[in-house]
């Protein structure tokens, strides 16, 4: 598996389509973070857009192959391992993406609530924004996983069914991201730093049921 992840993640660094989901993450970071302003609405704003980040790195990994490698690789180590190094690469980049964001977050904004009177101690804060971003990468990864091949196999259907499952992953009640999201928001409106454990420990579940699912299909469809 080590060996089939190197392999995937090679690829996805010499294809260069992780460039548009970085330079559009980069983009909504640099629009609607600020310098200055609190710390805990910033983190929570940077974690709910990399949800569908998330989930567009997936489609750009488990579609970067052209099919005679795809099969070769399938062939040699297994559908659904093969599956499975492309969905945990793509699992990883988001993370990375997500952390590094976090880190620049917390360095521009004010560790303070969102009224600037009451400091919020920047640390936990940061930890607290951490656990945010992990549980949108895995719920974005969970989206992609189900929105593309080998569940979905044309990018007619698949593209308008990953952004629509990313939007109502974000907003549907009772959703992970959601609750993460908004433990920051209140937290920065009340001053406290939330300890949100319980949405990253869902979000977990879910992802793992979804990459299980998508690698079981992904075997049962090869040939």
């Amino acid at each position: 598996m080590t060996a089939l992840i190197r392999y995937q993640a090679a690829l996805l660094v010499r294809s260069q389509r992780w460039l548009p989901p970085f330079i559009l993450y980069a983009a909504v970071l640099a629009v609607g973070v600020r310098s200055g302003e609190p710390v805990l609405d910033s983190l929570g704003y940077a974690a709910a857009f990399l949800l569908p980040v998330a989930a567009w790195l997936v489609r750009v990994c488990v579609t970067g192959e052209p099919p005679a490698a795809r099969a070769c690789v399938a062939a040699t180590a297994g559908p659904a391992r093969a599956h499975l190094a492309c969905v945990l690469v793509a699992l990883g980049t988001a993370v990375t993406l997500g952390t590094a964001a976090t880190a620049v977050v917390a360095l521009v904004s004010d560790p303070a609530d969102t009224g600037h009177r009451v400091r919020v101690p920047l640390l936990p804060a940061t930890g607290a924004g951490l656990l945010a971003m992990l549980t949108c990468a895995l719920l974005g990864t969970a989206v992609g996983a189900v929105t593309n091949r080998p569940v979905l196999l044309t990018r007619g259907r698949a593209v308008p069914a990953m952004l629509l499952a990313a939007v109502l992953t974000m907003v549907a009640g009772g959703s992970p991201a959601r609750a993460a999201v908004s433990g920051l928001v209140t937290g920065s409106h009340s001053g406290r730093v939330p300890l949100p454990l319980l949405p990253p420990a869902a979000a977990a579940l879910v992802a793992a049921a979804a990459i299980a699912a998508s690698c079981a299909l992904t075997a049962r469809r090869s040939p």
